[in-house]
């Protein structure tokens, strides 16, 4: 199999299961009373699934968008600001005043 596939692969699965911990998260603490929601349904179970599948979907898309951008070769040397350029002195510049009235 194709390292990129593997790559893949790997990191959806790394998505779901922590797409599964915050679902799990989401009804252990009771936010916006979804636990009671969900267990009061008798269609619950398919709300679970779809809450699961959807933030699934978030989570993989994040964890192999970081794991490709992670892969990046780190940059040598100084990073961001302006260039510095030695031995330059600022030109002088005569600004004549206007007389107020």
């Amino acid at each position: 199999m194709p390292k990129l596939i593997r790559l893949y692969i790997t990191q959806v699965a790394i998505g779901f299961a922590v797409a599964a911990v915050f679902v799990g998260l989401l009804l252990a603490l009771n936010v916006a009373n979804l636990r009671h929601l969900i267990t009061g349904s008798d269609s619950g179970l398919i709300a679970l699934g779809m809450i699961w599948f959807m933030n699934g979907i978030v989570f993989a898309g994040v964890q192999f968008a970081w794991a490709i951008m992670n892969m990046a070769e780190k940059p040598k040397g100084p990073r961001g600001g302006a260039p510095v350029a030695h031995g330059l002195k600022p030109a002088p510049v005569k600004q004549e005043a206007r007389a107020q009235r």
